[in-house]
C-alpha cells in the first residue's frame, strides 16, 4: 500500500460512516464510491467498521472512567451509549451482521469481535480480572444493560456527575 492509498481509504471509510448513519438500516453501504476498490468485499469493510467501533468505544470508556472513578460499571455503560450515539450506523451494521452473517467466515469474525468487546466492557468495569468466557458473560450483561436505554439516533441522557467535594463526602461517609 502506498502513501496515497491511506488517505483514500480513510476518505472512503468516512463516507461509508456518513452513509450508514443516514440510512440506519444495518446494511453495509457497498454502493459508496470507492468501497469495492478500497475494501474489496463485505467482510473486509465490516472488519474496518468493527475496528472503528472498538476504537471509539475504548476512547469513550477511558474518558468516562477518568470522570467517574467511583462507579466503573456506570461509566462503562455510559461510554457504550456515547459510542453508539457517535456511530449509530456502524452500530446498526455490526448488530445486523452479528444476527445475520453473510457467511460462516463473517459469523466467526463477528463472534470474535463481539467477544472482545464484551471482555473489554467487563474488564474496564472492574467486574472481571482476566479475558475469557467469564468476562464475556459479564460484558454481555453490561452491553445488554446499555442497550436497554439505547435508541438509535437519540443522545443518551446526561447524568449529572457529582462534584469532587460531593464524591469525597460520600467516600468519607461510607
Amino acid at each position: 500500500m502506498n502513501r496515497t492509498s491511506h488517505p483514500r481509504r480513510a476518505d472512503v471509510l468516512r463516507e461509508v460512516t456518513r452513509t450508514a448513519d443516514s440510512r440506519l438500516d444495518g446494511q453495509l453501504p457497498m454502493d459508496v464510491d470507492g468501497v469495492a476498490e478500497t475494501f474489496g468485499d463485505e467482510l473486509t469493510l465490516l472488519g474496518s467498521l468493527q475496528l472503528r467501533w472498538h476504537t471509539r468505544l475504548a476512547g469513550h470508556i477511558e474518558r468516562e472512567l477518568a470522570g467517574e472513578p467511583l462507579d466503573l460499571g456506570n461509566a462503562v455503560t455510559i461510554a457504550w451509549l456515547r459510542a453508539a450515539e457517535d456511530m449509530p450506523g456502524i452500530r446498526a451494521i455490526i448488530d445486523h451482521h452479528v444476527d445475520h452473517p453473510a457467511s460462516a467466515e463473517m459469523a466467526r469474525a463477528t463472534a470474535i469481535a463481539t467477544a472482545k468487546e464484551h471482555e473489554l466492557l467487563a474488564l474496564m468495569a472492574g467486574r472481571a480480572s482476566a479475558p475469557g468466557e467469564a468476562a464475556q458473560r459479564v460484558g454481555r450483561e453490561i452491553a445488554r444493560a446499555a442497550r436497554a436505554s439505547y435508541v438509535p439516533g437519540v443522545a443518551p441522557r446526561q447524568v449529572e456527575a457529582p462534584s469532587l467535594v460531593q464524591r469525597l463526602k460520600a467516600v468519607l461517609a461510607a
